[in-house]
């Protein structure tokens, strides 16, 4: 099968010469655009803004889903070419030789690179041959106006090129005609000019080159006010001495050595296409802007992979540097020795540069002006690679906006992006795709596929957690055994406690804790200690003021040790003001901190374990502050919570920290701290609940049972039986949850326990309602209310009155449902329980529905989703969005009824609810179905 796309003229796909219906001319921009950036990814906004430009419809989003579904089904029969998305972005996989631009830029860059004028000329008359009219001539939008017109002038400087072969090869009488046309067309344009007055001379017609000079001269002056440039100039002298000008040749030969210092290109390099795209990007803006050079600052810890990215983009992009490219290993972080002084730096470029040793001047100074004026006007590629600093680089920076320069260091050099304008790009570990991509190219997807463990494979990808050296040392070693199953190398990596050992193979180039010890070797004694630390840590990040807990320092020393360790790579700021550390330099950082005292390691732990209890303790307190509360009982005295304000506070940095939570939940649980344990499920219950998270729910109140049960109080463990028995029903698992909470109702029984009987209660009759049985969840209800009055708790009674009027409501006793509920309002409004009003609400409006009041019941809801708002409980409000669709439906209002349950769906699919996601795809397919005019189509 034969795969031809073409952008060189209209827009068409071809398979086996045949052409594919690829859809309107909005679809084929799309097509367009992803292939112009073939393998690259291209961002959602970019793909609207090149579309639609600046009148995007309304549901702009929706269409360009529609067109790239549509272009996934068009493309079916091409079987190597995939459009995918991912990170809000598309990319079009696709062999780029099956695309005429980038076959045309390659047989280009060919024709550049080769040394013969024959071949070449060829070369670039294939290119030409491509061509079938204007670029995207049938695409009418600004993007490809924009574009047609770079490719345009990229297609005239082949031509040109082509010319100039042409004349070195003695064709001048050939290309007269053809150039007295450019000329005319272009009257302007000195390259043509000078072109057509070669060719004149050589045709033996001087005076009428000397006259074409003269009267280009004048336009020039006329129109532009300027003189010819320094080569028509040069060339209209030449005519007049009579000196032979550019004789034939077969063979360009440089009058200057082109440097070619760049190492040799990465063995079976792959993925990293967002950053291979990003250094593209960077240079092509500063190519548009021919103000200032392109400096790009690739950074990332050791073993990343920040060398062979800027070996792998330099090669793909030989093309664009025909003057060469200079290279230099600055040994920034090495196992022994200092960096490379810039003086030093400088005579190997001026070497590279091909200025002979005793033409190179003494002083450091003279050295820096000849370097930077033999590079001045030069498309040139300048690599310094392994920076140690910004003050390292500095001097080796050329002056001319031609130059492209790429640094790569373990510091985030952010005095070069600040200062000298460099475009940051920070490198992370690849991604699980990339990384079997990887280990597939260099093993061989066939030895992958024949081992009998399918999980081998998946195995090694864990271990080495995308880390690129990791990766090469564990092919290197699968290439040095071929006979070794996959199987046995990765069981050498299994275990974490010797992951580290088992990806040292003894040389420093080829071991990963060598590499990382060459950053923390550099780092000064306190912040030596934090890295340490850092390792003790669990969760997936951290933040100051954690750290500051752990390390028992300030918010601004911790602050500043982090900022040091991010800018040499060993930790990274995703978000901000929160750090990670990749998984294996966390192995090498728990591995220093085994060398801490036992005594220094605990004390940490239990700072930290005492700042998380502290704070989540103070935001469950702002989210329901009439819930009950419990007494924290600290490992420690002296760490203190974070300050949050109100309840948005509260509710975001348990957003940011929930994960983190309930590792450090899980470490209390290991490490004995029972009681903290148990607190932290306690107090995570309320954020949990409300934003729907229930196999978190799962995980925090399955560990504080645990806890509870090492605890000698019957009440403690009486609410972890009752609070995990709620959750389980949260995830269908309803025999777990009645068994749970009959034994918490026992144990609430057995001693005395009025508070927990009344609980276990409510929850039971929860339960039954979910199980269909409103009889039995009735009398659980009541049996609460009538131990919450003996309590006498208001908030008590009122919830568990209000549950009683909900399953009266649902057994159809609708007037004694109502006094209920209005019952429980009325306590929850006098006694200022304002967070409790929107389930008794809630439930005012579904009697109201059932009893046919529709207004009535769009009153108590719409007034009840307010309430859950402000409590910023999601899990109800979608709930209660649903049924007040119903009610809108009730009440004939179609256009409502979706717009409601179209909400209820977004924050069902936030919760991953997936019988509820179903149930209103139904409804709003139902919705459809009836034909109303104001309905819109169901949910794709």
């Amino acid at each position: 099968m034969t795969l031809e796309f073409r952008l060189l003229g209209g827009v068409e796909a071809l398979v086996d010469g045949q052409p594919l219906d690829i859809g309107p001319v909005r679809q084929r921009t799309v097509l367009a655009i992803l292939l112009a950036e073939a393998n690259a990814p291209v961002s959602v906004d970019q793909l609207i803004d090149r579309v639609w430009a600046d009148r995007p419809p309304r549901q702009v989003r929706n269409s360009l889903y529609s067109y790239v579904t549509r272009l996934r089904r068009a493309l079916a029969p091409a079987e190597d070419v995939h459009i995918t998305r991912h990170s809000g972005s598309y990319r079009l996989t696709v062999d780029e030789q099956s695309v005429d631009l980038h076959r045309f830029r390659r047989l280009t860059a060919e024709a550049h690179r080769i040394g013969d004028d024959r071949r070449a000329e060829e070369l670039l008359a294939e290119a030409l041959g491509l061509w079938r009219g204007d670029a995207f001539a049938d695409l009418d939008a600004p993007w490809p106006h924009r574009i047609r017109t770079a490719l345009d002038a990229e297609r005239r400087a082949v031509e040109l090129d082509r010319v100039d072969i042409g004349l070195r090869l003695g064709r001048h009488g050939e290309l007269l005609a053809e150039l007295a046309v450019n000329a005319e067309r272009h009257p302007l344009d000195e390259r043509i000019v000078g072109q057509l007055m070669l060719a004149l001379y050589r045709s033996g017609r001087q005076s009428d080159a000397i006259d074409l000079y003269h009267r280009t001269r004048s336009q020039l002056v006329e129109q532009l006010g300027v003189d010819p440039g320094p080569a028509l100039a040069a060339r209209y002298q030449q005519l007049l001495t009579g000196e032979p000008a550019e004789q034939p040749r077969t063979v360009l030969a440089p009058r200057k050595p082109i440097p070619c210092q760049l190492p040799a290109a990465p063995l079976s390099f792959t993925g990293r296409a967002d950053e291979l795209a990003a250094l593209t990007d960077a240079l092509e803006r500063a190519s548009r802007s021919a103000e200032t050079m392109t400096i790009s600052s690739v950074s990332g810890t050791g073993g990343i992979g920040k060398t062979w990215l800027v070996l792998a983009w330099a090669y793909q992009h030989l093309a664009a540097f025909p003057d060469g490219q200079l290279f230099v290993d600055l040994r920034g972080f090495t196992p022994a020795g200092q960096p490379v002084a810039p003086s030093a730096a400088i005579r190997i470029f001026l070497d590279g540069l091909g200025v002979e040793p005793d033409r190179i001047p003494a002083a450091f100074d003279a050295q820096i002006g000849l370097y930077r004026s033999l590079v001045a006007d030069k498309r040139l590629l300048i690599v310094l690679d392994n920076a140690a600093d910004t003050a390292q680089v500095v001097p080796l920076l050329p002056g001319s906006a031609t130059c492209t320069v790429v640094v790569t260091s373990r510091d985030r050099l952010t005095g070069l992006v600040s200062a000298h304008g460099a475009t940051p790009l920070i490198m992370d570990a690849l991604t699980e795709l990339d990384a079997r991509n990887a280990l597939a190219a260099r093993l061989g997807a066939g030895r992958l596929a024949a081992e009998p463990e399918a999980a081998a494979a998946a195995e090694l990808l864990v271990g080495c957690a995308g880390f690129p050296l990791a990766l090469s040392i564990v092919v290197g070693r699968a290439m040095a055994h071929p006979s070794f199953p996959l199987a046995e190398l990765a069981g050498e990596l299994r275990d974490v406690s010797t992951r580290l050992s088992a990806l040292d193979e003894g040389e420093p180039v080829a071991s990963l804790p060598a590499v990382l010890s060459w950053s923390y070797q550099a780092l000064p004694a306190e912040q030596a200690r934090i890295f340490s630390l850092l390792g003790l840590t669990p969760g997936p990040d951290t933040t100051v003021a954690a750290v500051a807990a752990l390390a028992e320092r300030s918010t601004g020393a911790a602050a500043a040790g982090l900022r040091a360790r991010e800018r040499t790579s060993l930790v990274r700021q995703d978000a901000p003001g929160r750090y990670r550390m990749h998984d294996l330099v966390r192995l090498y950082a728990l591995e220093q901190a085994a060398d801490l005292p036992p005594a220094e390691q605990e004390a940490a732990l239990r700072r930290l374990t005492d700042f998380y209890l502290r704070t989540t303790h103070l935001g469950d307190r702002i989210l329901d502050p009439h819930r009950p509360e419990t007494q924290i009982v600290p490992t420690t005295s002296d760490a203190h919570p974070r300050p949050l304000a109100d309840r948005a506070a509260a509710l975001a940095w348990f957003d940011a920290e929930i994960h983190v939570v309930l590792a450090v939940q899980q470490l209390a649980l290991d490490r004995g701290w029972y009681r903290a344990a148990w607190q932290l499920a306690w107090d995570t219950h309320t954020y949990l609940y409300r934003l729907g998270l229930v196999s978190d729910q799962v995980v925090a109140w399955e560990a504080g049972l645990a806890a509870a049960r090492q605890l000698d109080e019957p009440g403690v463990r009486a609410r972890a039986l009752r609070r995990l028995g709620k959750v389980y029903s949260r995830v269908d698992r309803y025999d777990l949850a009645v068994e749970k909470l009959q034994q918490a109702l026992v144990l609430a029984q057995q001693s005395d326990d009025l508070f927990n009987q009344a609980n276990a209660h409510q929850t039971l009759g929860a339960i039954w309602e979910e199980l269909g049985d409103y009889q039995r969840a009735l009398e659980h209800a009541v049996q609460a209310t009538d131990a919450y009055k003996l309590m006498a708790s208001p908030e008590g009674e009122a919830n568990a009155l209000n549950q009683a009027g909900w399953y009266a409501a649902h057994l159809g006793h609708y007037e004694q449902a109502r006094i209920q509920c209005e019952g429980a309002l009325e306590l929850q409004r006098h006694f200022g329980i304002s967070e409790r009003e929107a389930e008794a609400l809630d439930s005012l409006g579904y009697i109201a529905q059932q009893s046919g009041r529709y207004a009535d019941a769009l009153t108590h809801y719409r007034e009840a989703v307010d309430k859950y708002r402000e409590i910023d409980d999601a899990y109800n409000e979608a709930n209660l969005l649903d049924r007040l669709g119903h009610s809108y439906l009730a009440f004939g209002d179609h256009e409502q009824a979706e717009l409601t349950w179209r909400q209820a769906l977004a924050l069902y699919e936030t919760q991953h609810r997936d019988a509820d996601i179903e149930r209103i795809d139904q409804q709003l397919a139902g919705l459809h179905a009836r034909g109303s005019d104001h309905a819109g189509a169901p949910r794709a």
